[in-house]
Protein backbone atom coordinates (compact mmCIF):
# COMPACT_ATOMS: atom_id res chain seq x y z
CA UNK A 1 0.00 0.00 0.00
CA UNK A 2 2.47 2.41 1.08
CA UNK A 3 4.55 1.65 -2.54
CA UNK A 4 1.54 2.27 -4.02
CA UNK A 5 0.96 5.54 -2.56
CA UNK A 6 4.73 6.53 -3.28
CA UNK A 7 4.33 5.98 -6.98
CA UNK A 8 1.14 8.12 -7.04
CA UNK A 9 3.35 10.64 -5.59
CA UNK A 10 5.97 10.72 -7.87
CA UNK A 11 3.08 10.32 -10.92
CA UNK A 12 1.67 13.33 -10.00
CA UNK A 13 4.92 15.44 -9.24
CA UNK A 14 6.32 14.67 -12.19
CA UNK A 15 3.16 15.75 -14.05
CA UNK A 16 2.30 19.08 -12.28
CA UNK A 17 5.09 20.71 -14.42
CA UNK A 18 3.70 19.26 -17.23
CA UNK A 19 0.62 20.74 -17.17
CA UNK A 20 1.63 24.36 -15.68
CA UNK A 21 3.25 24.19 -19.46
CA UNK A 22 0.81 23.23 -21.66
CA UNK A 23 -1.63 26.52 -23.08
CA UNK A 24 -4.56 27.23 -22.44
CA UNK A 25 -7.27 26.76 -25.06
CA UNK A 26 -9.21 30.12 -24.91
CA UNK A 27 -12.52 30.04 -26.89
CA UNK A 28 -12.47 31.86 -31.05
CA UNK A 29 -14.78 34.45 -29.91
CA UNK A 30 -13.27 35.08 -26.69
CA UNK A 31 -11.68 39.26 -26.91
CA UNK A 32 -8.70 40.86 -24.50
CA UNK A 33 -9.64 43.52 -22.19
CA UNK A 34 -9.36 44.69 -18.82
CA UNK A 35 -11.56 43.98 -15.81
CA UNK A 36 -12.40 45.45 -12.93
CA UNK A 37 -14.26 42.71 -10.51
CA UNK A 38 -17.25 44.74 -8.51
CA UNK A 39 -19.65 43.05 -6.56
CA UNK A 40 -21.17 40.38 -8.34
CA UNK A 41 -22.47 40.62 -10.95
CA UNK A 42 -21.21 43.97 -11.61
CA UNK A 43 -17.66 44.52 -13.43
CA UNK A 44 -16.29 47.52 -15.50
CA UNK A 45 -15.06 46.09 -18.83
CA UNK A 46 -12.24 48.79 -20.67
CA UNK A 47 -13.47 51.10 -18.34
CA UNK A 48 -17.27 50.59 -19.45
CA UNK A 49 -20.15 49.12 -17.32
CA UNK A 50 -19.98 44.85 -17.59
CA UNK A 51 -22.04 42.02 -15.98
CA UNK A 52 -21.72 38.97 -14.92
CA UNK A 53 -24.00 35.96 -16.83
CA UNK A 54 -25.55 34.06 -14.49
CA UNK A 55 -23.66 30.64 -14.66
CA UNK A 56 -20.43 32.94 -15.74
CA UNK A 57 -17.47 30.94 -15.50
CA UNK A 58 -14.39 33.05 -14.09
CA UNK A 59 -10.97 31.04 -14.33
CA UNK A 60 -7.73 32.11 -12.58
CA UNK A 61 -4.13 32.56 -13.79
CA UNK A 62 -3.84 28.55 -12.76
CA UNK A 63 -6.89 27.76 -14.88
CA UNK A 64 -9.18 27.27 -11.47
CA UNK A 65 -12.89 28.15 -11.04
CA UNK A 66 -13.24 31.25 -8.52
CA UNK A 67 -16.43 32.48 -7.30
CA UNK A 68 -16.80 36.68 -8.29
CA UNK A 69 -17.08 37.30 -5.08
CA UNK A 70 -14.09 36.56 -4.66
CA UNK A 71 -12.89 39.13 -7.23
CA UNK A 72 -14.26 41.97 -5.85
CA UNK A 73 -11.84 44.93 -6.33
CA UNK A 74 -9.42 42.82 -8.45
CA UNK A 75 -8.29 44.60 -11.45
CA UNK A 76 -7.07 42.03 -14.41
CA UNK A 77 -5.88 41.80 -18.05
CA UNK A 78 -8.29 38.99 -19.42
CA UNK A 79 -10.14 36.93 -22.41
CA UNK A 80 -13.59 36.71 -22.07
CA UNK A 81 -16.61 35.82 -23.93
CA UNK A 82 -20.37 37.05 -23.93
CA UNK A 83 -24.08 35.88 -24.28
CA UNK A 84 -26.03 36.85 -26.94
CA UNK A 85 -27.42 39.75 -24.27
CA UNK A 86 -23.82 40.92 -24.32
CA UNK A 87 -23.06 39.54 -20.78
CA UNK A 88 -19.93 38.42 -19.78
CA UNK A 89 -20.15 34.45 -19.84
CA UNK A 90 -16.29 33.27 -19.56
CA UNK A 91 -13.78 35.09 -18.06
CA UNK A 92 -10.32 34.04 -18.37
CA UNK A 93 -7.57 36.41 -16.32
CA UNK A 94 -4.08 35.56 -17.76
CA UNK A 95 -0.63 34.96 -16.78
CA UNK A 96 1.52 37.41 -18.20
CA UNK A 97 3.03 35.14 -20.81
CA UNK A 98 -0.58 34.87 -22.48
CA UNK A 99 -0.86 38.47 -22.11
CA UNK A 100 2.25 38.90 -24.12
CA UNK A 101 0.81 36.60 -27.03
CA UNK A 102 0.03 39.65 -29.33
CA UNK A 103 -2.10 40.70 -31.52
CA UNK A 104 -5.18 39.58 -29.87
CA UNK A 105 -8.59 41.20 -30.66
CA UNK A 106 -10.59 43.87 -28.37
CA UNK A 107 -13.41 44.14 -30.34
CA UNK A 108 -15.53 41.90 -32.79
CA UNK A 109 -14.78 43.99 -35.82
CA UNK A 110 -11.31 43.20 -35.64
CA UNK A 111 -11.70 39.34 -34.58
CA UNK A 112 -13.94 39.19 -37.90
CA UNK A 113 -11.02 40.90 -40.12
CA UNK A 114 -8.29 38.95 -38.21
CA UNK A 115 -7.98 34.81 -38.46
CA UNK A 116 -7.79 32.65 -35.43
CA UNK A 117 -5.13 29.45 -35.49
CA UNK A 118 -6.86 27.37 -32.63
CA UNK A 119 -3.64 25.31 -32.72
CA UNK A 120 -1.36 28.21 -32.04
CA UNK A 121 -3.95 30.04 -29.98
CA UNK A 122 -2.79 32.63 -31.96
CA UNK A 123 -3.99 35.28 -34.38
CA UNK A 124 -3.03 36.99 -37.40
CA UNK A 125 -3.84 40.22 -39.16
CA UNK A 126 -4.92 39.96 -42.68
Amino acid sequence: MLRCASFLVLALSLAMPVAAQLQRPFDQKALRGTIVFGTPPQATLNGQPARLAPGARVRDESNLVQLPATLAGRKAVVNYTTDLEGLLLDVWILTPQEQAKKPWPTTLQEAQRWVFDANAQAWVKR
